[in-house]
């Protein structure tokens, strides 16, 4: 992911973002299906996934914490 793409969905709301890891979500899941039945011509996918994934979930626990201080 380019650092400026990084920054606008860092910008984004924590609806967009709950959104959005949803979107991932169902991503990964498909992807990890498709690897157990023919393996995936690049793996990697499955990693980037798991750690974009990962941002999300940091990104939306930001945005909840900043809130209730």
């Amino acid at each position: 992911m380019k650092a400026t793409d990084k920054q606008a969905k860092k910008n984004l709301s924590a609806a967009e973002l709950k959104s959005e890891l949803r979107q991932v979500q169902e991503n990964r899941f498909k992807l990890k299906f498709k690897h157990k039945i023919s393996p995936l011509s690049s793996p990697i996918e499955l990693r980037m996934t798991r750690r974009h994934i990962a941002r999300l979930k940091t990104w939306i626990a930001q945005k909840d914490t900043a809130v209730v201080r």
